[in-house]
Protein backbone atom coordinates (compact mmCIF):
# COMPACT_ATOMS: atom_id res chain seq x y z
CA UNK A 1 0.00 0.00 0.00
CA UNK A 2 1.22 3.34 -1.08
CA UNK A 3 0.90 6.26 1.56
CA UNK A 4 -1.85 8.40 0.14
CA UNK A 5 -4.26 5.31 0.54
CA UNK A 6 -2.87 4.82 4.06
CA UNK A 7 -3.84 8.86 5.00
CA UNK A 8 -6.87 8.59 3.89
CA UNK A 9 -9.63 7.94 5.50
CA UNK A 10 -11.52 4.51 5.12
CA UNK A 11 -15.33 4.49 4.39
CA UNK A 12 -17.34 1.67 4.43
CA UNK A 13 -18.37 0.74 1.44
CA UNK A 14 -22.32 -0.38 1.29
CA UNK A 15 -23.28 -3.36 0.18
CA UNK A 16 -26.87 -4.41 -1.86
CA UNK A 17 -28.80 -4.16 0.78
CA UNK A 18 -27.28 -1.58 2.91
CA UNK A 19 -28.12 0.31 0.11
CA UNK A 20 -31.66 -0.41 -0.41
CA UNK A 21 -32.17 -0.10 3.43
CA UNK A 22 -31.09 3.62 3.06
CA UNK A 23 -33.20 4.17 0.06
CA UNK A 24 -36.54 2.65 1.69
CA UNK A 25 -35.60 5.16 4.64
CA UNK A 26 -34.99 8.23 2.17
CA UNK A 27 -38.27 7.47 0.37
CA UNK A 28 -40.15 6.86 3.51
CA UNK A 29 -39.34 10.23 4.81
CA UNK A 30 -39.69 12.12 1.07
CA UNK A 31 -43.79 10.29 1.17
CA UNK A 32 -44.14 11.51 4.48
CA UNK A 33 -43.22 15.08 3.98
CA UNK A 34 -45.85 14.35 0.61
CA UNK A 35 -48.49 13.19 2.84
CA UNK A 36 -48.49 16.27 5.14
CA UNK A 37 -48.38 18.71 2.62
CA UNK A 38 -51.46 17.12 1.00
CA UNK A 39 -53.33 16.66 4.05
CA UNK A 40 -52.48 20.64 5.01
CA UNK A 41 -53.94 21.33 1.17
CA UNK A 42 -56.85 19.06 1.99
CA UNK A 43 -57.40 20.94 5.17
CA UNK A 44 -57.02 24.01 3.49
CA UNK A 45 -59.95 23.83 1.53
CA UNK A 46 -62.14 22.15 3.74
CA UNK A 47 -62.04 25.67 5.92
CA UNK A 48 -59.07 24.56 8.42
CA UNK A 49 -58.83 22.37 10.90
CA UNK A 50 -61.87 20.19 12.37
CA UNK A 51 -62.40 18.96 15.63
CA UNK A 52 -62.03 15.01 15.66
CA UNK A 53 -63.40 12.84 18.27
CA UNK A 54 -61.22 13.88 21.04
CA UNK A 55 -61.48 17.62 23.22
CA UNK A 56 -58.83 20.51 22.01
CA UNK A 57 -58.39 23.41 22.22
CA UNK A 58 -60.86 24.68 19.72
CA UNK A 59 -64.05 22.93 21.19
CA UNK A 60 -66.97 24.87 22.40
CA UNK A 61 -66.37 26.60 25.91
CA UNK A 62 -69.14 27.55 28.46
CA UNK A 63 -69.10 31.18 28.71
CA UNK A 64 -67.43 31.23 32.04
CA UNK A 65 -64.78 28.46 31.32
CA UNK A 66 -63.99 31.08 27.92
CA UNK A 67 -63.76 34.15 29.93
CA UNK A 68 -61.35 32.72 32.65
CA UNK A 69 -59.48 30.88 29.84
CA UNK A 70 -59.16 34.90 28.52
CA UNK A 71 -58.35 36.29 32.14
CA UNK A 72 -55.30 34.26 32.87
CA UNK A 73 -54.01 34.37 28.93
CA UNK A 74 -53.75 38.47 28.81
CA UNK A 75 -52.80 38.46 32.71
CA UNK A 76 -55.91 40.46 34.03
CA UNK A 77 -56.04 38.55 37.26
CA UNK A 78 -55.25 41.01 39.80
CA UNK A 79 -57.60 43.57 37.57
CA UNK A 80 -60.18 41.44 37.57
CA UNK A 81 -60.11 40.74 41.39
CA UNK A 82 -60.11 44.59 42.37
CA UNK A 83 -62.98 44.99 39.53
CA UNK A 84 -65.27 42.27 41.65
CA UNK A 85 -63.90 44.19 45.06
CA UNK A 86 -65.53 47.21 43.71
CA UNK A 87 -68.61 45.51 42.96
CA UNK A 88 -68.55 43.78 46.19
CA UNK A 89 -68.02 46.60 48.28
CA UNK A 90 -70.87 46.74 50.52
CA UNK A 91 -70.01 42.65 51.48
CA UNK A 92 -66.42 43.29 52.40
CA UNK A 93 -67.06 46.52 54.06
CA UNK A 94 -70.56 46.70 55.70
CA UNK A 95 -73.72 47.87 54.33
CA UNK A 96 -73.35 51.66 56.42
CA UNK A 97 -69.86 51.85 55.21
CA UNK A 98 -70.45 51.43 51.72
CA UNK A 99 -73.52 53.91 52.10
CA UNK A 100 -70.61 56.91 52.47
CA UNK A 101 -67.46 55.72 51.03
CA UNK A 102 -67.28 54.56 47.63
CA UNK A 103 -63.78 53.11 45.95
CA UNK A 104 -62.61 55.02 42.83
CA UNK A 105 -60.01 53.81 41.08
CA UNK A 106 -56.83 51.09 41.85
CA UNK A 107 -53.40 52.02 40.87
CA UNK A 108 -52.05 48.11 39.61
CA UNK A 109 -48.12 49.41 39.74
CA UNK A 110 -48.54 51.33 42.78
CA UNK A 111 -51.32 48.83 44.53
CA UNK A 112 -53.16 51.69 45.73
CA UNK A 113 -57.09 51.51 46.16
CA UNK A 114 -58.22 55.13 46.32
CA UNK A 115 -61.67 54.75 48.05
CA UNK A 116 -64.01 58.22 47.97
CA UNK A 117 -65.77 59.50 51.12
CA UNK A 118 -69.17 61.71 51.39
CA UNK A 119 -67.78 63.78 54.71
CA UNK A 120 -64.56 64.27 56.48
CA UNK A 121 -65.80 62.35 59.46
CA UNK A 122 -66.30 59.22 57.41
CA UNK A 123 -63.14 60.07 55.90
CA UNK A 124 -61.57 60.15 59.23
CA UNK A 125 -63.12 56.66 60.12
CA UNK A 126 -61.95 54.75 57.42
CA UNK A 127 -58.87 55.89 57.38
CA UNK A 128 -59.00 54.20 61.18
CA UNK A 129 -60.35 51.11 59.80
CA UNK A 130 -57.92 51.18 56.97
CA UNK A 131 -55.16 48.33 58.25
CA UNK A 132 -57.99 46.12 58.66
CA UNK A 133 -59.55 46.51 55.26
CA UNK A 134 -56.38 46.16 53.32
CA UNK A 135 -55.86 43.06 55.52
CA UNK A 136 -59.48 41.91 54.59
CA UNK A 137 -59.08 42.42 50.87
CA UNK A 138 -55.27 40.88 50.73
CA UNK A 139 -57.02 37.89 52.24
CA UNK A 140 -59.75 38.04 49.83
CA UNK A 141 -57.75 38.70 46.41
CA UNK A 142 -54.04 37.87 47.50
CA UNK A 143 -51.49 38.40 49.56
CA UNK A 144 -49.96 42.16 48.34
CA UNK A 145 -52.66 43.07 46.28
CA UNK A 146 -53.23 46.23 48.35
CA UNK A 147 -50.81 48.26 49.98
CA UNK A 148 -52.37 51.28 50.50
CA UNK A 149 -56.03 52.71 50.94
CA UNK A 150 -56.01 56.35 49.69
CA UNK A 151 -58.57 58.06 51.53
CA UNK A 152 -60.29 61.11 49.71
CA UNK A 153 -62.24 63.63 51.70
CA UNK A 154 -65.46 64.97 50.18
CA UNK A 155 -64.82 67.91 47.34
CA UNK A 156 -65.55 71.01 48.11
CA UNK A 157 -67.94 73.27 46.74
CA UNK A 158 -67.28 75.80 43.71
CA UNK A 159 -65.77 78.88 45.00
CA UNK A 160 -67.64 82.47 44.98
CA UNK A 161 -65.74 85.44 44.55
CA UNK A 162 -67.82 88.45 45.83
CA UNK A 163 -67.90 91.49 47.85
CA UNK A 164 -68.35 89.82 51.34
CA UNK A 165 -65.68 86.98 50.87
CA UNK A 166 -62.28 87.33 52.62
CA UNK A 167 -59.65 87.28 50.00
CA UNK A 168 -57.76 84.15 50.45
CA UNK A 169 -60.51 82.57 52.07
CA UNK A 170 -61.98 78.92 51.22
CA UNK A 171 -64.57 78.78 53.34
CA UNK A 172 -65.43 76.48 56.23
CA UNK A 173 -62.38 74.13 56.48
CA UNK A 174 -64.07 71.85 59.00
CA UNK A 175 -66.77 69.74 56.61
CA UNK A 176 -64.64 69.87 53.25
CA UNK A 177 -61.59 68.68 53.94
Amino acid sequence: MSEEQSERPRTLELSGVDLARQALVAAKEQARARGAAAQQKKQARRGGLRSGARADGRDPLPLGAAINRLITERGWETPAAVGGVMGRWPQLVGPEVAQHCEPQRYDEDARVLTVQCDSTAWATQLRLLAPTLVARLNEDLGHGTVKLIKVLGPGGPARRYGALRAPGSKGPGDTYG
